[in-house]
C-alpha cells in the first residue's frame, strides 16, 4: 500500500472511531457516572459496566480513546468523572495540573505487549535482540502502532523496539494511529502485515494473531492507574470506582488478559 492511501485509510478510521465515540457532553447529561478509559480496555470495561449497571441500575457512560487524548480533554474541562489511563504518565500529567482525587488513585491493571500479525499470516518471528523485523516487513510492508510519542502503547512498542536495537531500521515502516484499537484495525483488516499493540488487544481480535511478545524487561512495566478526577465528587463515581477495585469487577478484566495490580498511587 502506498504511503498516501496508508494515510487515508489511517485518517479515515481515526474519523469512524471518533464518530463512534460519545461527546463527552452528552455522556454527562445522559449517565450518572462518565469514564474516560483507554482504548485498550473497552472489552473488560464494557462487561463490567453491564455488570454494575445490572446490579444498581446506575448508567456507566464511558468514552474511550488514546490515554494522551483523553488526559487533554479533561486538561480542557471534559465533564469525566473517573480517568483510567494505561500508563502512568497521563495519569502523572492531570495530577501535576490538580485535576484528579489523588487520594483515591490506584495502579489497578497490567498488560503485555505483543506483535500481531493477520489471522492467516504464516509470518514467524522470535522477539529478542536485532531480531529481523524490517526484513521481515519488506520494502513497503507497514508496522501498525500507537503513536510513539504520546499513544501508551506506541511509547511502549517504541521503547521495546530501541531497547532490541531495531528501531532505527523499522521506524521507516511505521504507521502511527491514533490509539491502539486502531493499530489493531489495521493489521486485522490486512492492511500492515505487523502491528505492536497489548496482548489483551490481541485476545480482543479473532482477525489477528500474535506472532510473539516482547521481554518484559524491553519495556516500562505495563500498568493502568484509575482515580476519580477533581470533578468525580458523587456519590455514584466514588460507587462505582469502589466496585472496579472489587472482587466482583476482578472476572471482567481477567477474561481479557489482563492482570490485576491493585497497588495504591
Amino acid at each position: 500500500m502506498s504511503p498516501s492511501r496508508l494515510r487515508r485509510s489511517l485518517l479515515a478510521l481515526a474519523g469512524a472511531l471518533l464518530l463512534a465515540a460519545p461527546l463527552g457532553a452528552g455522556i454527562a447529561r445522559a449517565a450518572d457516572v462518565t469514564v474516560f478509559a483507554a482504548a485498550s480496555l473497552k472489552n473488560a470495561l464494557d462487561t463490567a459496566t453491564s455488570a454494575y449497571k445490572a446490579k444498581t441500575g446506575k448508567d456507566i457512560a464511558v468514552s474511550y480513546a488514546a490515554s494522551s487524548a483523553l488526559a487533554k480533554q479533561i486538561e480542557a474541562g471534559a465533564p469525566a468523572d473517573i480517568f483510567f489511563s494505561a500508563d502512568l504518565d497521563w495519569m502523572d500529567y492531570l495530577a501535576k495540573k490538580d485535576l484528579i482525587d489523588t487520594a483515591s488513585r490506584v495502579t489497578l491493571l497490567g498488560n503485555t505487549l505483543v506483535l500481531v500479525a493477520p489471522k492467516d499470516s504464516t509470518a514467524s518471528l522470535t522477539v529478542a535482540k536485532d531480531f529481523p523485523l524490517a526484513e521481515a516487513l519488506g520494502k513497503d510492508g507497514k508496522l501498525a502502532m500507537g503513536t510513539v510519542a504520546s499513544v501508551p502503547a506506541g511509547k511502549y512498542g517504541k521503547a521495546a523496539l530501541e531497547k532490541l536495537g531495531v528501531w532505527a531500521a523499522v521506524e521507516p515502516h511505521v504507521a502511527q494511529a491514533d490509539n491502539v484499537r486502531a493499530a489493531l484495525a489495521f493489521v486485522a483488516r490486512g492492511e500492515a502485515p505487523f502491528g505492536i499493540v497489548y496482548g489483551t488487544d490481541a485476545h480482543a481480535e479473532p482477525a489477528v494473531k500474535v506472532i510473539a511478545t516482547f521481554p518484559e524487561d524491553s519495556h516500562p512495566p505495563i500498568v493502568y492507574p484509575v482515580a476519580l478526577t477533581k470533578r468525580g465528587t458523587s456519590a455514584d463515581a466514588k460507587a462505582f470506582l469502589s466496585f472496579l477495585l472489587s472482587p466482583e469487577a476482578k472476572p471482567a478484566f481477567e477474561a481479557q488478559g489482563f492482570t490485576l495490580v491493585g497497588a495504591k498511587g
